[in-house]
C-alpha cells in the first residue's frame, strides 16, 4: 500500500496556482496551505470541503511566515515563536476542515520548514511540541533519515517517511535544491517509473547515478510543478498498474 498526496490549496486571493480539484480526483492525501506560504480561508474552505466530497485525506501543511517567498527561504526563528505560529496553522485549518464535515489528519511542513527540520532538531522540537500540544496522535510527513523522527518519538509523536517523485535526491537521501539544475523533473514518464520504484523496491536513484534508500508510505507529486494533473494521473495510473494499493495511511 502506498499513499500518494500533493500540495493544494496554494492560492491567494484571486491568484489561483495549480488545479486542485483534478489533483483531489487522483490523490489519496491532501497538504493543505494553512496561510503563511500561500492560502487564505476562502481557499481554505473550498479545498477543505472538495475533499472531504473525495474523500481524500486532508493534512496541514504548514510554512514559515513567508508569502512573498511562497515559504521556500529558510528563516531563524525563535523556538517559541515557530511552535506558536504552527500551532496557530494547524488550529486554523482544522477548525475549517471540521466545519466542513472533515478534520486535519497529519501534518506536513513545507518547502524550507521541511527541510530544515530534517537536519535541525531545536526546530524539529518546535513543530513536534505544536502537534503535540494540539493533538499527540497525529502523525508527522517527513523524510527518511529526519531529525524529526527522533524528536517525535520521545514526545510520543508518530512520523511517516515520504518521497518525492518529481525531486531529484542526493547521495545523502536528501532533495536537490531547487536553485539546482534538474532538482525538479517534469517528464511523466520518469516521474511514474520513479514512484514505481520508490513503492515497489524502496529506492530511488540519486543525482549522482547511486541508488538510495527512500522506505517511503506516502509518495508526493508536487501540486504546483507546471504540468502536475498529468503528472500525478501517471504517477497514480503506474502504481496502480504495478500492483500497487493506493491508500491514506492516515
Amino acid at each position: 500500500m502506498i499513499d500518494l498526496n500533493a500540495d493544494l490549496g496554494e492560492g491567494f486571493g484571486i491568484w489561483r496556482l495549480g488545479d486542485d480539484d483534478a489533483l483531489l480526483d487522483i490523490v489519496t492525501s491532501a497538504n493543505l496551505a494553512c496561510g503563511f506560504h500561500a492560502g487564505d480561508p476562502v481557499t481554505i474552505r473550498r479545498t477543505c470541503a472538495a475533499a472531504v466530497d473525495r474523500g481524500v485525506t486532508i493534512g496541514a501543511q504548514v510554512s514559515y511566515r513567508d508569502l512573498a517567498g511562497f515559504g521556500r527561504r529558510e528563516m531563524d526563528v525563535d523556538p517559541e515563536e515557530l511552535c506558536a505560529e504552527i500551532l496557530y496553522q494547524l488550529a486554523a485549518v482544522d477548525g475549517i476542515a471540521r466545519a466542513m464535515g472533515g478534520r486535519v489528519s497529519y501534518v506536513k511542513p513545507h518547502g524550507a520548514l521541511y527541510n530544515r527540520i530534517c537536519r535541525d532538531a531545536e526546530q524539529a522540537e518546535a513543530l513536534v511540541t505544536a502537534v503535540a500540544d494540539y493533538s499527540p496522535g497525529m502523525p508527522v510527513l517527513t523524510l527518511p533519515g529526519s531529525a524529526v523522527h527522533a524528536v517525535a518519538a520521545a514526545q510520543g509523536v508518530a512520523t511517516i517517511t515520504e518521497a518525492f517523485a518529481d525531486r531529484a535526491y542526493t547521495p545523502a537521501g536528501t532533495l536537490v535544491s531547487r536553485r539546482e539544475p534538474g532538482a525538479v523533473l517534469h517528464d511523466p514518464g520518469v516521474v511514474a517509473a520513479r514512484a514505481v520504484r520508490m513503492a515497489v523496491e524502496g529506492t530511488v536513484t540519486a543525482s549522482d547515478s547511486s541508488e538510495v534508500a527512500v522506505d517511503a508510505r506516502s509518495i508526493c507529486v508536487h501540486g504546483d510543478t507546471p504540468g502536475a494533473v498529468g503528472l500525478a494521473r501517471a504517477v497514480r495510473e503506474s502504481l496502480i498498474a504495478a500492483g500497487v494499493t493506493l491508500r491514506p495511511f492516515s
